[in-house]
């Protein structure tokens, strides 16, 4: 059955999902190369094991490139390190003002302190440039090729992470307010204060975003295998606690062929794994891609799984 609704309007943000291997970044590419034929459409790997590249057999040294053969269709791979010295660079004058208003470090403890590795700062950059895109519509639709599950989930609560980094800072924030208050009768907000407000709208943007169906699509891929399988049904359990909606679930490389006894063998190992799928995954709408005779790499190979995802 064909994946559907990706053609609305409101729809700005695909996502594919699921363990490693299991082909994410086929699917996530061949569904950009079939949005491009009717909108202009950004594909966006945030895995740090970049793969879109490899699959357009394309260089793309992460900055968003327009592909030469297909007019609607731009590719970039993300580079969270980079994402993050341009967010401290943007907003290296408020980020220093909180520090030093709302803590007793001086100045190169301050320094020293921005310089240390965050845990999770990766996915919270990763998602903020994913929407810093959306806000410059520059294009209609927005598909997201996310690293294998652990990452992914990490890459969809960034959210949450950043929320408490900026409750944090805003209840510093206020202890500064407070004391300006207590001893000058009044307290005039400033650019620190602007800058945690534009990071809480962010938040709240991203969140209201990822809750919505009618404008952000997640997708699981897996395959006929019981640790798929299992981490598919962890995937979609976590989606589920984060307000997620998941509706389709691509099954990938299922044997197809009788052609031979392994291949008859396999077919039939196969199905009992493709029944467990229709059963665990009652509430989502399967989408079957056969498995292949070779890598899928090149524009050719992906027009097939495309015709495979999207033609009735």
């Amino acid at each position: 059955m064909p994946i559907a609704d990706l053609g609305v309007d409101s729809l700005q943000l695909v996502m594919f999902g699921g363990k490693g291997g299991v082909g994410k970044t086929t699917a996530a590419a061949a569904t950009a190369l079939y949005l491009s034929e009717s909108y202009n459409t950004l594909l966006i790997s945030t895995d740090p094991a970049h793969s879109i590249a490899d699959s357009f057999r394309i260089s793309i040294d992460h900055r968003i490139k327009s592909h030469e053969n297909i007019p609607n269709l731009s590719l970039y791979e993300v580079d969270a390190e980079q994402a993050l010295e341009t967010f401290k660079k943007d907003n290296d004058k408020e980020i220093k003002k909180l520090m030093d208003t709302s803590t007793s470090f001086d100045q190169e403890d301050i320094d020293a302190f921005l310089s240390l590795p965050v845990p999770g700062i990766d996915e919270v950059m990763g998602f903020k440039t994913v929407v810093d895109l959306i806000d410059e519509a520059k294009y209609e639709k927005y598909v997201i090729d996310t690293a294998p599950t652990g990452h992914a989930l990490r890459l969809l609560s960034s959210p949450g992470l950043f929320d408490d980094w900026v409750k944090v800072m805003a209840q510093l924030r206020w202890k500064y307010r407070y004391m300006v208050t207590r001893f000058s009768g009044k307290y005039t907000p400033d650019d620190a204060d602007d800058f945690l407000l534009k990071m809480k709208k962010t938040i709240k943007k991203i969140q209201n975003l990822l809750r919505d169906p009618a404008k952000s699509k997640f997708v699981a891929v897996t395959i006929p295998e019981t640790m798929a399988i299992e981490e598919t049904r962890r995937l979609l359990s976590r989606l589920e606690a984060m307000q997620i909606e998941v509706k389709d679930i691509i099954v990938n490389n299922v044997l197809t062929s009788e052609g031979c006894q392994f291949c008859m063998q396999r077919k039939q190992s196969q199905k009992r794994y493709l029944d467990e799928i229709v059963s665990t995954f009652s509430n989502q709408k399967p989408t079957i891609i056969p498995l292949q005779p070779s890598d899928v790499s090149g524009l050719d190979s992906l027009r097939i799984i495309r015709d495979i995802l999207f033609e009735d």
